[in-house]
């Protein structure tokens, strides 16, 4: 018979950890929370410091059952929740409906699920940190008063099934009001020139760059004809080479923030299926002789730090696989952000002598895109940085200057492994000139002026939102895949080409709560009260304290919109078609995925059709029908024929209204991320749209 029982949160790590503690222990799952605040009612007496009333919750009876009947069979009980707030808060709770002593030896935590760190967790067990456990409960309880008050009243005044709260609110907030810059903002014209020189057979590319010392922006094509009239021949004279050495040194290893980003740019991944595959990958992974092993730690953290024993093992890895060069002559900083709370370490692989290649066959594709990148990233942090050699030529023709730079790659360091990914800009790439002098002459091959407009900020990607909203200090590594979904759920945004875009239904809810709770979408505010609930987890403040703080004021907001609030009706429009099945007029209405058309002879009619949207193009392929914008199951829009099925023309590219001026084929809009550029669809002709 087995002497401990060791409670864990998940099936997959039970059977792991099992294995690993050997016959004395037995290791059973709570599927994560077994008791929490009741979904049909507040659940928090405000009366009473916020007292919660926690009930076992549903469907959970059995496990619990289970639990203590396997409870009464052992000598003392373990236990092993993630090493978070979230899994001390759930440690709590079975202490509580197990009758185990929270000060007593119980809590077992460890970062990686292997041999090693399981049994040495196990040799220094610890009471249940009651400081982590009531930030988590504050946080539930601020969630709770937050979204239970102002819901009901949205459901009343605006529409069933619709919520507000604390972090969401905001997150829709920064979209709504980057939608509105957008469109408020106005394009300002600038022109470039680009000369193409010659230097005996090499060629270069160098841009105005003013005149005698003097840096000038051309706003206009006047100034642009008075900067070519003030050239005399085609010759320049190289007036000064300026020679560097830079040093770009490794990203730190991934946060959960940056491995969100990371997975959205590099892998495509939404932050929903970077965390479930990091689960996966930390929970444990069947990898042949060894079972199942845990290849990368846990993986909810806003701390870079990483342990003594993984730097050294990828040090000895990366002196015997590269060399003793590529090693990192200094130790990577700790933090990434002064807002860390640093609660343990980085996202590493538990070992960088299981590489990639080497688990590619054990994994599915996803995990081993996955694995590779958290690999690849802590590898590349512990090696040397890179070492670029960059050239700067200025060129002139009397008062006229232009610029070239260039830079090559002299020694590679960390980008032999790893090179991060940036929303806005592409991984640098060689650009060599030929050798120069100053005082030596050169031709220019020709001149090209080029008009541009300012372009908008651009619309939040998921990378670019939970970037921003961790440098905010708004929501936490846990928080922000929920956020992001729980708003497109909800019907309050849409993603088109990865962008975030408001619905309607968004932007009525955004205004309401607006309006009645300022403070709920005051990123100063929310951040503020974020830092106050780290506080409770670090021991300085009591959790009552931070919510009575909050609650008295919002108490009021909440009873002033109840009753000022105006009912909001979003009427349906026309959609200008009748109904094919009962003839009565078809109407636009808001749905939870955006506009869609309805009879409204609804209920008696049924029959719902998606919105089509013509782009004014002739079908390429039949000639008779016309493009229209559609949606996949997916919600991502593609391009086909009105006359499906009878005509399948189909495209993901947005046919254009004119032909190839070069073959006459079809042209296509092509995104990218330096914009959008049209091309043909039969030939290599392509135009940039700027």
């Amino acid at each position: 018979m087995a002497d401990y029982l060791v409670i864990v949160e998940s099936p997959a790590k039970a059977k792991t950890i099992e294995r690993y503690l050997g016959k004395k222990y037995i290791v059973r799952a709570s599927l994560g929370h077994l008791r929490d605040l009741p979904k049909s009612q507040m659940g928090v007496d405000t009366e009473n410091n916020y007292e919660p009333r926690y009930i076992t919750i549903r469907g959970k009876g059995p496990i619990l059952q289970e639990l203590k009947k396997e409870a009464k069979k052992v000598k003392k009980i373990y236990l092993a929740a993630d090493p978070d707030r979230e899994g001390e808060a759930i440690a709590w709770h079975l202490a509580h409906q197990l009758g185990v002593d929270i000060e007593s030896d119980c809590r077992v935590v460890f970062n990686e699920i292997t041999k090693d760190a399981i049994k040495e967790s196990f040799k220094k067990p610890r009471p249940i940190d009651m400081d982590l456990v009531d930030s988590q409960q504050a946080r539930r309880i601020l969630d709770r008063l937050v979204g239970y008050n102002i819901s009901p009243i949205l459901w009343k005044k605006v529409k069933k099934g619709l919520s507000a709260g604390r972090v969401q609110s905001v997150a829709l907030r920064m979209i709504i009001d980057r939608e509105n810059e957008i469109n408020a903002f106005e394009p300002e014209e600038y022109w470039s020139i680009a000369a193409r020189i010659e230097k005996g057979k090499a060629e270069f590319d160098a841009s105005f760059y003013g005149e005698g010392k003097k840096k000038v922006k051309l706003i206009n094509k006047e100034q642009v004809d008075e900067v070519l009239g003030k050239l005399k021949g085609k010759t320049f004279d190289v007036d000064k080479v300026l020679k560097k050495e830079r040093r770009r040194n490794p990203a730190l290893p991934f946060t959960t923030s940056s491995l969100q980003q990371e997975a959205a740019r590099k892998l495509n991944f939404r932050a929903r299926k970077t965390m479930m595959i990091a689960q996966q990958l930390y929970e444990g992974i069947n990898i042949g002789k060894e079972g199942n092993v845990g290849l990368i730690t846990y993986m909810r953290t806003d701390s870079t730090r990483t342990s003594e024993t993984a730097n050294a093992e990828a040090k000895s890895y990366i002196e015997t696989m590269y060399g003793e060069e590529f090693l990192a002559a200094v130790k990577p900083p700790a933090k990434a952000s002064p807002k860390a709370q640093d609660a343990h370490e980085a996202v590493r692989p538990t070992s960088v002598m299981r590489p990639p290649a080497a688990m590619k066959a054990l994994l599915s594709r996803d995990q081993f895109r996955l694995y590779k990148l958290v690999w690849e990233r802590f590898l590349a942090s512990q090696m040397a940085p890179a070492v670029l050699d960059t050239v700067s030529v200025d060129l002139v023709n009397g008062e006229v200057k232009f610029r070239s730079t260039g830079s090559q790659v002299k020694f590679q360091g960390f980008m032999k492994v790893y090179v991060e990914g940036d929303d806005d800009k592409e991984e640098e790439k060689d650009r060599i000139l030929p050798p120069l002098v100053e005082g030596e002459k050169v031709k220019f091959k020709e001149i090209d002026p080029k008009q541009h407009f300012t372009q908008p900020p651009p619309r939040y990607t998921e990378s670019r939102l939970v970037r921003t909203l961790e440098e905010l200090g708004i929501g936490r590594p846990s928080t922000f895949a929920p956020t992001l979904d729980t708003i497109q759920k909800r019907g309050y945004v849409t993603l088109d080409a990865k962008r975030f875009i408001p619905t309607e239904l968004g932007g009525i809810v955004h205004q309401a709560v607006n309006e009645y709770f300022p403070n709920i979408i005051d990123v100063e505010f929310t951040a503020q009260m974020e830092k106050e609930l780290d506080d409770v987890e670090e021991g300085k403040t009591k959790w009552v304290q931070v919510i009575d703080n909050f609650y008295k004021d919002f108490e009021k907001h909440v009873t002033f919109a109840d009753a000022e609030m105006e009912k909001i009706e979003i009427k349906d429009e026309p959609a200008g078609e009748d109904c094919e099945k009962c003839g009565l007029p078809m109407v636009y209405k808001l749905g939870r995925y955006g506009k869609f058309m309805a009879c409204s002879g609804f209920p008696d009619c049924r029959n719902t059709k998606a919105i089509i949207k013509p782009i004014g193009v002739t079908c390429p392929t039949c000639k008779k029908g016309e493009v229209v914008e559609r949606k996949s199951k997916t919600k991502r829009i593609f391009f086909g024929c009105d006359q499906y099925p009878e005509c399948e023309f189909v495209s993901w590219d947005k046919p254009v209204a004119r032909a190839c001026p070069k073959c006459e084929g079809p042209l296509v809009e092509k995104k990218s991320k330096k914009g959008v550029t049209v091309q043909c669809t039969e030939c290599d002709y392509q135009e940039d749209t700027q």
